[in-house]
């Protein structure tokens, strides 16, 4: 399984753009996604930028990891994360997350 990590982009450079996000700075690679600007937000797979995200996505994906690590450790995670988990999401919202354009019989029953 492979993670997205939110990053800011800080800097960019010809394919590539400096960015920072938990913790660390990392030069990640830009080819997949349009070019990318400081102050940008993007989400990054193996220092690959894979998408540009919004700062509220970025905030709701690093309290989604905050919550895994917690988990992963053994730690209680009593906080309200400010957003509905996918979890708890009816079909119709999971294929809007995913950006799903279209609807089985069963979603329109």
């Amino acid at each position: 399984m492979c993670i997205g990590v939110p990053m800011q982009v800080l800097r960019t450079e010809p394919g590539y753009a400096i960015c920072l996000g938990r913790g660390e700075q990392r030069r990640v690679n830009t080819a997949l996604i349009d070019a990318a600007a400081p102050g940008d937000w993007v989400l990054v797979f193996m220092d690959s930028a894979r998408e540009r995200i919004s700062a509220a996505r970025a905030e709701e994906v690093n309290t989604t990891l905050d919550m895994v690590q917690a988990a992963m450790v053994g730690q209680s995670f009593d906080m309200d994360p400010g957003f509905v988990l996918p979890s708890a999401m009816s079909q119709q919202q999971l294929n809007a997350l995913a950006g799903a354009t279209h609807t089985t019989p069963q979603e329109t029953a």
